[in-house]
């Protein structure tokens, strides 16, 4: 039998994350609420007859809770960024989601071993017909750059606001060279050709213009 296609099979595992993120939440969210409940608990079994946790238990205290709370955000982040569930019309954060992307995928950039660079102009709004979508275009547009960047080069986001623009600029170091994935970059083709969003992509320069909100 002929293998199916590989875009037909990427289609068919990705149809699987959003049913499969839903119970990673729900199954990891549990036990990191029970942690936080007990966590409390000690804390008020530890403040004994002065009514507070002695100074260098607190700090371990202190340092347990940021980490469950870390967790539980990096969870909710990966599943904002991950999962399309659609969403309606309307002016979504360019700045914050662009900051927010970033810190999803900082172990990618970590792993591949890229310099990042930032420079995001704060409360640049975009109008867009299905506000959720914006997460797509950021994923794309950085994995690709990090993929390009590999092992020791660097990437530059950029986020501006222009007279009617909204402008992300992903920038990377590799110049120029074959697309490390050519379906993503055909699929970001097509989802800004349908959102009506501008892209600009050649060699190491990924730039998306945006309504301005």
């Amino acid at each position: 039998m002929e293998d199916a296609p590989k875009p037909v099979v990427g289609a068919a595992r990705y149809l699987a994350v959003p049913t499969l993120m839903d119970s990673l939440l729900h199954d990891v969210r549990n036990p990191l609420n029970a942690l936080a409940i007990h966590l409390e608990v000690l804390s008020e079994k530890l403040k004994a007859e002065t009514g507070q946790v002695p100074p260098s238990q607190e700090k371990n205290l202190k340092a347990m809770r940021d980490q469950i709370q870390r967790v539980d955000g990096i969870l909710k982040l990966f599943s904002d960024f991950v999962v399309f569930r659609g969403g309606s019309a309307g002016a979504a954060d360019l700045s914050e989601t662009t900051t927010r992307a970033l810190g999803v995928l900082g172990h990618e950039g970590r792993k591949r071993r890229v310099q990042v660079q930032s420079a995001v102009e704060a409360g640049v709004q975009v109008q867009m017909e299905d506000t959720t979508e914006l997460g797509f275009f950021l994923v794309q547009a950085l994995l690709r750059a990090f993929r390009r960047a590999e092992n020791g080069g660097s990437v530059r986001v950029t986020v501006r606001g222009e007279a009617t623009s909204a402008v992300l600029e992903v920038e990377d170091s590799a110049g120029p060279g074959n697309e490390p994935l050519p379906e993503a970059v055909e699929a970001l083709r097509l989802r800004c050709s349908q959102l009506g969003v501008d892209l600009f992509l050649r060699a190491g320069t990924c730039r998306l213009s945006f309504n301005r909100a």
